[in-house]
């Protein structure tokens, strides 16, 4: 295939080139002549399964005849015959034992890491182990660095690097993946020495990045018929710009540096030879971009190599710059183009590192249903198996509450054996009881009492049992799974695994269920079947740990699930830019931080141990993205695409299209400025299209409503305390009793106001009712005891237990000194249940009805009114003009109101007050006697009940700021309190 050569034989193919298509031409055309059966012979090894797919595919297309032995660069087996090694131990198996060494250590020294950085220190650690490996550097080359550490940092770091250094010296005997592929390179390159093969050997594909796999090009091109083939490589970089590359500190952050790099090792100058006859799309483009890309400093190249450049047109006229105002404008801006290079039959891939972005293409490109083939797939962890997996394993982490209960009810794998459906109906109706009656830390015990009150609105008695039995399921099934001690990771597996097939399978309790169906299901249970497989190696956590543990698990894998994407419609990471083969690239996201992406951090080794060490340096992730973007810019048709601002502030271009513009800007003659200005106007065309798209026509803000209801649709009964809303906010008693709306309870309880008012309301009554069947428990120890069991009885949340329980602490004496004088001259006679009360106007025919907190009797039978109040007491004017509830009850009862009170004079009503600063307020009776209260009530009824009145929105609120059940409803917002109202008559 190759002529003798005493050289070792590297080609080049140019950026912009279809690498895989030119390296079958090459390969044919090298073959020419010879018989069919040539190429058979030929072990052609590269770099991606991608790539070797898309070889294929290749060959398939035709003409027909054999195919070269296209081998993988992991995966060197069968390269030499009889040449092998023992399998890799499983990277979950090291990585498990790296958690348990991690763990130990932070045990042993709590100050050396926080316990919730186990899992990024063990992965970090694993990756410094990988990269050890992968670049032959020993842990006696990191023992030996010169580190001068003032901060103790570096003594730190040695720890953690001593378990490193114990697991290197077990490699002879349990070699993991990295350090199995090097031995087995080693052994290959070994064997070459003695005995090298007379086939030709070729690696196509590769930058030569990592140690072991220069290790093997070294070897392969100096091979009687090896070669290799470097993507990208720049022709156009003139052969005095090359030595630029060496030097103490090497640019490493260039595109080409590895390539000069593996040039030098091989004691090889350039130029080289070119693998096939193609040319590039853009040779002007190609030099254009070039010299973008020197190496710093820049500024004498451009200048003098600048003027020399030809046909800057030709070179940009297949370029787009969008510069788009937002994120959104960035991609609906891509996905109409794509939208349109599938109406014109065009072959286009997206090429960016920014997941978001891809993301946000796909959604906007399902406007028009096209689906485009993601090579990066899904997430495990966010697949609804991967979603399901972890919701199960949080059961055992935390109590159960009622929005994670509904959660796992309503995933779609939950109960996904036969009865679905009705296990979907029975969800509903128990989660409307939930929200209706609370429960937010559901137990079985809670679930039989919901389910029940749910039950009763089943008629069918066949469907109740049914039901019921479907409650005992979920008690059974979702409660009581909490473990606080630790246990070994095979007991959690099998805990974890027998709970996840026990939900899916459903009540029936058959196997089955789709949690391990399709190929999400197939690649959750491929995960959780080889950490089964090597729990051994997991030693004893707790269940945090195992919860972390499997959401990591999860998230390192990816799933591709899609059905029928689109065939011409791509979307790539920026390393498959070196297998494209599209018509029309767009490089999206080009901002720095995305393009090139931002170093991770490392915390083992700076940038002058890991120079000084031989490791990889910072810059190589660089370089490598740079040699990508360069191969990207060099298609054909060519979309370079960046969002000016993003969510947070605005955003800095990438350091490669800063050059590229700089570049352009600085040409003589004004061609490149030009040129710019043609690439942004086309860019321009495509944002102005989606401004268009996603123009509007403005509609005026609702007005304030102000409904006027029929007479008969009115409300003719009130609380009295909802007469202080009927004055405050009229469009809420409409919208409750008009039009019969009630909010929703929210599905999670919290304590909020309300809750901590029903709860001292008890509190106080069960302690007044107990001081009057025995005076002596007028004291604050019997106060504490029972706040005490009613908190603990009512109060399932024990932060708001404590809380609530220091609260009465801080009053009790207070109280206790306040109600000894109150008990002085009345005795407590009624409390809510029993002190109800009506008053009829029926002149209107309307009913007030109410209830009171606690009703005393003097000795001389008169009354006194009191109500708790969990907040700030209404002041006396308040109660004047909004707040009438005890001006209201008052009036009641001296009209005898109250069947259990009789007629009675009411000496005094008063809102004692028992939030932070506790005080009592009483009602202004002298300035608002009972009669007078009356009248204004019959008046503001009789106004309301007329025809001509509306039910005002937020009429006269206390605060601006103070949220209403049904503001939405009234679109509050669109309109303020300055806004008149405007009357609407319904019919």
């Amino acid at each position: 295939m190759f002529e003798p050569s005493e050289k070792p034989r590297i080609f080049g193919v140019s950026p912009g080139v279809d690498f895989p298509q030119a390296l079958i031409d090459g390969l044919r055309h090298k073959l020419a002549g010879q018989p069919p059966e040539a190429i058979a012979r030929v072990d052609l090894i590269v770099n991606t399964r991608r790539m070797a797919r898309r070889l294929r595919e290749i060959f398939d297309a035709g003409p027909a005849g054999f195919l070269p032995n296209i081998r993988l660069l992991g995966d060197l087996e069968t390269l030499v015959p009889g040449l092998t090694l023992p399998p890799a131990t499983p990277a979950l198996r090291r990585r498990l034992e790296l958690i348990q060494l991690v763990s130990q250590l932070i045990a042993t020294d709590p100050t050396i890491a926080p316990r919730a950085s186990l899992y990024a220190l063990s992965d970090s650690l694993a990756s410094l182990i990988d990269e050890m490996q992968g670049e032959g550097v020993s842990p006696d080359d990191i023992a030996k660095l010169d580190v001068t550490d003032q901060s103790g940092h570096w003594e730190r770091a040695k720890q953690f690097l001593g378990i490193a250094t114990k697991y290197l010296n077990g490699m002879d005997a349990a070699p993991d993946a990295q350090a199995r592929q090097r031995k087995l390179t080693q052994m290959i390159v070994a064997h070459w020495q003695e005995h090298p093969p007379q086939n030709p050997v070729i690696v196509a594909g590769s930058t030569g990045s990592r140690g072991t796999t220069s290790l093997l090009m070294q070897a392969v091109a100096r091979l009687p018929q090896g070669a290799l083939i470097l993507p990208g490589y720049d022709f156009a970089m003139p052969l005095s710009q090359w030595p630029v590359l060496s030097g103490k500190t090497p640019p490493e952050d260039h595109p080409q540096y590895r390539f000069h790099d593996l040039m030098q090792q091989l004691n090889i100058d350039p130029p080289i030879e070119s693998w096939a006859p193609t040319p590039p799309p853009s040779a002007a483009r190609n030099a254009l971009i070039s010299l973008s890309l020197r190496p710093a400093p820049v500024t004498d190249t451009w200048l003098s190599e600048g003027p020399d450049l030809k046909d800057i047109d030709l070179a940009t006229q297949n370029i787009t710059l969008v510069e788009a105002a937002t994120p959104r404008e960035e991609a609906l801006s891509i996905a109409m183009r794509l939208r349109k290079a599938v109406e014109d039959g065009q072959k286009a891939a997206l090429i960016t590192p920014d997941r978001m972005l891809t993301r946000q293409v796909t959604a906007a490109l399902d406007r028009w249903n096209i689906l485009p083939d993601d090579s990066a797939g899904t997430p495990l962890h966010l697949s609804p198996p991967g979603r399901f997996l972890r919701h199960v394993s949080a059961l055992f982490l935390r109590k159960l509450d009622a929005e994670a209960l509904l959660v796992l009810l309503k995933h779609p794998l939950t109960h996904s054996g036969e009865g679905r459906n009705q296990h979907q109906l029975n969800t509903q109706l128990l989660e409307m009881r939930i929200r209706r009656e609370g429960l937010p830390y559901p137990d079985a015990e809670g679930l039989i009492r919901v389910g029940t009150l749910a039950a009763g609105k089943i008629e069918n008695r066949e469907s109740h049992t049914a039901f019921m039995a479907w409650i005992a399921w979920v008690g059974e099934t979702f409660c009581g799974h909490p473990i606080s001690s630790e246990q070994s990771l095979s007991d959690w597996v099998a805990a974890h695994l027998a709970l996840a097939e026990r939900i899916a399978a459903g009540q029936p309790g058959e196997d089955k269920h789709e949690l391990w169906q399709k190929k999400a299901g197939r690649k959750a249970r491929e995960t959780v079947d080889a950490l089964a497989e090597h729990a051994e190696h997991g030693g004893e956590m707790s269940a945090a740990d195992y919860n972390d543990l499997v959401g990591a698990l999860l998230s390192a894998e990816e799933v591709r699930d899609r059905d029928a994407p689109h065939p011409g419609v791509m979307i790539w990471g920026t390393l498959e830019a070196r297998v494209q083969g599209a018509d029309l690239v767009i490089m999206g996201g080009l901002n720095d931080g995305a393009w090139p992406e931002a170093p991770s951090p490392d915390p083992w080794l700076n940038r002058k141990m890991r120079l000084d060490s031989g490791m990889l340096l910072p810059e190589r992730r660089i370089g490598l993205s740079a040699h990508d973007y360069q191969q990207a810019i060099a298609a054909p048709e060519v979309w370079l695409t960046r969002a000016i601002r993003s969510e947070e502030a605005e955003t800095v271009p990438s350091r490669w299209l800063n050059r590229l513009e700089n570049l352009l800007n600085g040409l003589p003659e004004g061609q490149g400025k030009t040129a710019l200005k043609d690439m942004r106007e086309r860019g321009q065309y495509w944002t102005g299209q989606v401004q268009a798209i996603e123009a509007f026509t403005r509609v005026d803000p609702a007005p304030r409503p102000s409904p006027r209801p029929p007479v008969s649709a009115r409300p003719h009964a009130l609380s009295v305390t909802e007469i202080k809303r009927l004055i405050r906010d009229p469009y809420a008693i409409y919208a409750k009793h008009t039009l019969r709306l009630r909010p929703i309870d929210p599905l999670v309880q919290s304590p909020d106001a309300p809750v901590r008012g029903i709860i001292v309301h008890k509190i106080m009554e069960l302690f007044i009712k107990s001081v009057r069947e025995d005076p002596s428990r007028l004291t604050r120890d019997h106060l504490i005891e029972i706040t005490r069991e009613v908190l603990s009885n009512d109060v399932p949340w024990p932060a708001a237990r404590l809380m609530w329980q220091a609260r009465v602490e801080r009053i009790a004496d207070w109280f206790v000194k306040n109600e000894q004088h109150r008990q002085s001259f009345a005795t407590p006679m009624l409390f809510e249940e029993a002190a109800k009360g009506v008053h009829e106007f029926k002149d209107l025919g309307f009913r007030l009805k109410g209830f009171a907190d606690r009703i005393d009797r003097t000795e001389f039978g008169d009354v006194l009114i009191y109500d708790y109040k969990t907040g700030n007491p209404p002041s006396a004017k308040e109660q004047k003009f909004f707040d009438k509830q005890l001006l209201l009850e008052a009036a009641m009862i001296e009209e005898g109101g109250f069947e259990n009170v009789g007629v009675a004079t009411v000496a005094n009503a008063v809102f004692i007050g028992l939030g932070s600063s506790p005080k009592e307020v009483s009602a202004p009776l002298d300035d608002e006697p009972p009669a007078t209260v009356l009248a204004g009530l019959h008046s503001l009824i009789e106004t309301y009940l007329s025809a001509q009145q509306g039910f005002t929105a937020r009429r006269l609120v206390k605060t601006e700021d103070a949220a209403g059940d049904y503001d939405q409803l009234a679109r509050f917002g669109e309109w303020d309190g300055t806004t008149p109202a405007t009357p609407e008559d319904l019919a």
